[in-house]
């Protein structure tokens, strides 16, 4: 058969349905999770995931990002059902830092596939974040938070990039310093009802050069959730300087999950 016949079977095979075309990422893994909701957590706002957003979309995912006010846990897990509830189909839910409560809080909604936890607190019934940093382990690094005001907490503005955001870019770790927005004590306390970990499959990024959460106590929540645990060397601002390593974790989970 010549060149030109063999072009011309395959086209005809093609729009006969007889040959695979190439397959873009969102048909690439038939029946998995094809939205994700980003949650963000204290002292922060949803804009940090742009990077991660980014990649999630060219690789074909629908992405939302949800723009928690911190006020209180309740209020936040409210705000994520909302985001759940217009999201495509069934959705992995991720949360960073503070917002691994909230996930852990909002997961158990059915559309919820899967949770992916990024350096992240996983709190089990009846905890709260302040309980799980009740009693730091002896030398854990203290995060530089101020006292209070007004029911708000924030982290102190000189300290805040080599606490939060050491592998940042200087200019952008400052500005995340300047624009951080205030963390309510009642969110800080908010107790999880029914940890959705305990139903759902889970993830779990450790940042091995946290120092806002310890990469201990992170693995210790991972391992008690029975997550399937992954490191990466990063910050706890891991999702705002290693954005590959975390979308490549939250596309695992959507590949696993239907």
């Amino acid at each position: 058969m010549t060149k030109s016949k063999l072009l011309l079977t395959a086209a005809a095979s093609l729009a006969l349905g007889t040959l695979p075309a190439a397959a873009s990422a969102k048909d690439a893994a038939p029946g998995s999770t094809k939205s994700v909701v980003l949650v963000h957590g204290a002292f922060a706002d949803g804009s940090g995931w742009m990077d991660v957003y980014k990649i999630l979309k060219k690789d074909g995912y629908n992405v939302s990002i949800v723009q928690n006010p911190t006020n209180s846990l309740a209020d936040d897990v409210a705000v994520t059902k909302r985001a759940i509830a217009a999201a495509e189909g069934k959705v992995i839910l991720v949360g960073h830092s503070y917002g691994g409560a909230i996930i852990s809080e909002a997961g158990t909604d059915p559309k919820v596939a899967g949770l992916v936890y990024i350096a992240a607190f996983a709190p089990d019934k009846g905890e709260s974040v302040s309980t799980l940093i009740a009693n730091p382990a002896p030398g854990a690094p203290v995060p530089p938070i101020l006292p209070p005001k007004d029911g708000y907490l924030s982290l102190d503005k000189a300290k805040f990039a080599k606490a939060f955001a050491a592998d940042v870019r200087p200019d952008l770790a400052q500005f995340m310093a300047d624009s951080q927005v205030p963390w309510g004590v009642e969110a800080l306390s908010g107790t999880v009802t029914v940890p959705a970990w305990r139903v759902k499959p889970s993830w779990y990024l450790v940042a091995s050069e946290d120092k806002m959460i310890p990469p201990a106590a992170q693995r210790t929540m991972a391992a008690r959730a029975g997550a399937q645990v992954e490191e990466a060397v990063g910050s706890h601002a891991i999702y705002v300087s290693k954005p590959a390593a975390v979308a490549s974790i939250i596309e695992k989970a959507a590949r696993s999950s239907k």
